[in-house]
């Protein structure tokens, strides 16, 4: 069956288009919009669709949103290839196939539809009649293809289950772990017949230790492992702590810094719970409250808060919500292309960002994603987190008398940089005013669901007096924060509020100081030496905060006098919501706490733990945030006194944990530096053979800042490796202007070219694409220098734009000065370049190679590569010559690199 609509597709390398019955033929770009603007269209993607053909926006019946609407919560590549292999049918051969192709994929989608096993039945019928009210384009296609169901349907709502209160877990019981039981838990994970790994296995023994009981308060069993790339460090360290939890009988916390190691821990954990109903319960993604699907903000949105697209979103994202397995909206089950389908238009919103929750007051709490996502991870084994809500969890936890007992910390390389944002402060217009946001509520005009403190705890306000007069006065205090249209008001030099006429002043001492002032981008300057006037500003501002900070003081101590009243009232749920106030109260006095801490250094002697600077937040010139900022110089200091003194044992494993030093490194980096006693350390080497696998091409002659020269060696380089080159940038501006010139030449020879901040994907999904056509190629930055997996032949050549300097910050300045100046450059190259050669080998059978496009690539940073990976300077003809060579070996052996080299001389 092919459905009678015509279909549009569109690359960098041609448009296409299949006339209903009539062979598909190539069209041009006027053409194309014409058609599209005629009648609707099948497309796939149509942002991206939008770009190709150069418009703001295009119209159409994207094939994306169907299958959203049919198969919720499953996951599929957005491309033609990708949809092909969802739906079980044969992939276009080539772009010219494409759009016939899309003919049939819509036809196979509404066959889905009346088919009786359909197993996304429940729910559709009533949702296409919401769709259709809202103009959806795809109703009117498939309007009767959905039976009207013979008695009413479960909706959302109806239709999720309710969570159940379990008591409070027991303490750990206290376990030592044989070596030979670690090992032989790890040899029940890898299966029967496989091959025992020396170097796995001496891992899962070392990680042992770090759940033995620890001998002495604030002295964790604290193990430093580093295990190259092919050791399998994650089945290594799940042994022991699965072995733990089970006999212990408490949870073992794994953080990681990425979403993409976060997804495959969870795939890896289905080998030591193969029973989906048991895993379950034994293991759980646990992330920050800002990732989960809120109900009572869709419900909302569903009842006419969204509108137009928006509104439509809102529908596809409640069909997914009916079948999501824990209502995770940003690396979960949710499709990562699905909300930029709507230009992200509401999809923030439909999650709890600013921490506006009303808990037990939410009709939906029984049946909420985040409260079940909390209540879950309290009993599981193993609970799967990130490094940011890892150290918020155990600061807090520490301070209730239950910390976080077993950490693991995997990408512990990260940890310096998680710790950083973790402890920081910042006091700028946007922190400020989502504060009075939270206090306030809704103001003016503003429309929603929102509601300030008054409203959430009217309950509270009515039995305890003084909890009603400490919300009155936090609502007067907060008055003096600055509101709506700040940003202007700055501009035009008319500030109100003691907030605002500080934050002014900030922003005429940076305009002041800071150099490239027109370059479009950020601005900074040390906050040192100020003048009198920024200076006399500050204590206003330290007077506002302070009179809001004692309000909100006095609030958190009559709600936990009122926990301990117990009234008639307070029932579970009520507690919940009287609780996760207190919590909220706490996070937010202290941060104004250091909100005031920062001010009052101003102008004094500088505090040499911190480092304290003035910023103006900028993109492409337009201002968006002005404010000061504080960072820790040493973060891991706070790191351990927070987090790992409080915990057991803690294992901190990567597989550049030192960064190509010692392992005064690697304890610098994790705070094992800030504890008493010895760290424990593991070193294993990767079984790969890099000398074998790799080599590293140094190109000398492509001008620095010439853009011209830079995208032709891109392009020139990926031509001959036939794809599967992943191309990292320093900056987005030279992305943005190399794939602008090299995209349209590339596509046209079959090479796609996908890219970070130019493409309208986000990227997560980008690599998804990227590890699924072999001969596609992407740019980015550094979101994808660490965390990509993509092995095999997807990846075969990295290309690096320069040598990767750190960018001369303030903070950085600073560090640099600490760290011993050149020597901590270096460490921060050393450490990036690791990184990126580490997505180049994977897997066992991997080639490639790693070219540097810079002439002056230190020698004493080529340590930074795996020994015995030769290092080749020569020019750009050479090392295209040899990328050509290599990518048609057949191997990759000492051999076929010097039949290489030999070819191309």
């Amino acid at each position: 069956m092919i459905l009678p609509l015509p279909a549009l597709h569109a690359t960098h390398g041609g448009i296409w288009i299949a006339e209903a019955g009539a062979a598909p033929r190539a069209a041009g770009r006027g053409e194309a919009i014409a058609r599209a603007a005629e009648t609707p269209v099948l497309l796939l993607n149509a942002p991206l669709v939008a770009a190709r053909l150069g418009l703001g926006e295009v119209s159409g019946l994207d094939l994306l949103e169907l299958y959203a609407f049919v198969h919720p919560a499953r996951f599929a590549v957005p491309t033609p290839a990708g949809m092909a292999r969802a739906l079980g049918i044969d992939p276009p051969a080539d772009d010219t196939a494409a759009a016939p192709f899309l003919q049939r994929a819509a036809a196979r989608l509404i066959e889905t539809l009346a088919d009786p096993a359909w197993p996304e039945r429940e729910g559709a019928w009533t949702s296409l009649q919401s769709l259709g009210r809202l103009r959806w384009p795809w109703a009117g296609v498939i309007g009767t293809a959905i039976a009207r169901p013979e008695k009413a349907e479960r909706w959302l709502f109806s239709r999720l289950p309710e969570w159940e209160e379990a008591p409070a877990r027991p303490a750990p019981r206290p376990v030592v772990l044989t070596e030979a039981e670690a090992t032989a838990r790890l040899a029940m994970l890898t299966g029967h017949g496989a091959e025992p790994r020396e170097g796995q296995v001496a891992y899962a023994a070392a990680a042992a230790r770090a759940f033995d009981p620890r001998a002495a308060a604030d002295r964790p069993n604290m193990v430093l492992a580093e295990a190259g790339t092919g050791i399998g460090k994650t089945l290594g360290y799940l042994a022991p702590a699965s072995l733990w939890a089970e006999r212990a009988g408490g949870p073992v916390w794994i953080s990681t810094y990425t979403k993409a190691l976060q997804r495959q821990l969870d795939r890896e954990t289905g080998r030591l719970f193969p029973d989906p109903a048991v895993r379950a319960g034994k293991v759980v993604v646990r992330k920050g409250r800002e990732n989960y699907l809120c109900l009572l903000n869709l419900e909302d949105a569903l009842q006419g808060g969204f509108q137009n697209r928006a509104a439509i979103l809102a529908q596809l994202v409640a069909r997914w919500a009916a079948y999501t397995r824990d209502g995770d909206m940003v690396g979960g089950d949710l499709p990562g292309w699905l909300p930029t389908l709507f230009r992200r238009a509401g999809s923030t919103a439909l999650t709890d960002r600013r921490g506006e929750c009303v808990y037990a007051g939410c009709p939906h709490y029984r049946k909420c994603f985040i409260e079940r996502s909390v209540r879950a991870a309290a009993g599981a084994d193993i609970v799967i987190a990130n490094h940011a809500l890892v150290m918020l969890l155990a600061a807090r936890r520490r301070d209730e008398g239950a910390p976080l007992q077993r950490l693991v910390f995997d990408e512990g390389h990260h940890l310096f940089d998680a710790a950083d944002s973790t402890f920081a402060a910042a006091l700028t217009g946007q922190e400020a005013i989502e504060l009075r946001r939270w206090i306030m509520g809704p103001e003016g005009k503003l429309r929603g669901r929102r509601r300030g403190l008054a409203a959430r705890l009217s309950d509270v306000a009515s039995y305890d007096e003084a909890g009603g007069l400490a919300i009155e006065a936090a609502i007067e205090a907060v008055q003096a924060l600055p509101g709506d249209g700040w940003l202007q008001r700055l501009g035009e030099m008319l500030p109100l509020g003691p907030i605002e006429r500080l934050l002014g002043q900030v922003r005429a001492t940076v305009y002041a100081r800071a150099k490239a002032v027109d370059a479009g981008y950020g601005l900074e300057t040390e906050a040192a030496e100020l003048d009198g006037a920024l200076i006399e500003a500050t204590g206003p501002a330290i007077e506002a905060l302070e009179a809001l900070h004692r309000p909100l003081m006095r609030l958190a101590q009559r709600l936990e006098a009122v926990m301990e009243d117990g009234p008639d009232w307070l029932d579970g749920p009520a507690r919940a919501r009287v609780e996760g106030a207190i919590a909220g109260l706490g996070f937010r006095t202290q941060t104004i706490a250091a909100w005031v801490a920062l001010l009052s250094r101003l102008g004094g002697p500088v505090d040499p733990d911190f480092v304290d600077w003035l910023a103006i937040d900028r993109v492409e010139g337009r201002e968006y945030d002005i404010g000061l900022h504080r960072h820790w110089l040493d973060p891991t200091r706070p790191l351990a006194n927070a987090v790992l003194k409080s915990a057991h044992g803690v294992l901190a494993t990567s597989a550049t944990l030192r960064g190509g030093e010692d392992w005064a490194a690697a304890e610098a980096r994790t705070g094992a530096l800030h504890l008493e006693g010895d760290a424990r350390r593991f070193a294993a080497e990767s079984p790969f053979d890099y000398a074998a696998a790799a080599e590293v091409l140094i190109v000398t002659d492509i001008k620095r800042g010439d853009i011209a020269q830079l995208a032709g060696a891109y392009a020139r380089l990926i031509a001959a490796a036939d794809g599967g080159t992943l191309g990292l940038f320093t900056a987005i501006q030279r992305l943005r202007a190399v794939h602008a010139r090299i995209a349209d030449r590339l596509a046209r020879d079959g090479l796609p070219l996908y890219a970070q901040h130019v493409d309208p994907i986000d990227t997560g999904t980008l690599v998804d694409i990227f590890r699924d056509e072999h001969r596609a190629s992407l740019l980015g930055t550094d979101a994808l220098r660490d965390g990509v997996d993509v092995p095999g032949e997807s990846l075969r050549l990295v290309v690096m734009e320069g040598v990767p300097w750190p960018r001369p910050t303030v903070l950085h300045g600073a560090r640099r000065a600490a760290g011993g100046g050149t020597a901590h450059d270096d460490r921060v190259v050393r450490a990036r370049l690791a990184q990126a050669f580490g997505r180049l080998i994977r897997r066992v059978g991997d080639r490639g190679q790693f070219v540097l496009l810079s002439a002056a690539m230190p020698s004493r940073l080529l340590d930074a590569f795996p020994p015995g990976v030769p290092v080749t300077r020569l020019t750009l003809n050479d090392a295209v010559a040899r990328v050509r060579r290599l990518s048609s070996a057949t191997g990759f052996g000492h051999q076929a690199i010097e039949d290489a080299i030999a070819g191309a001389e």
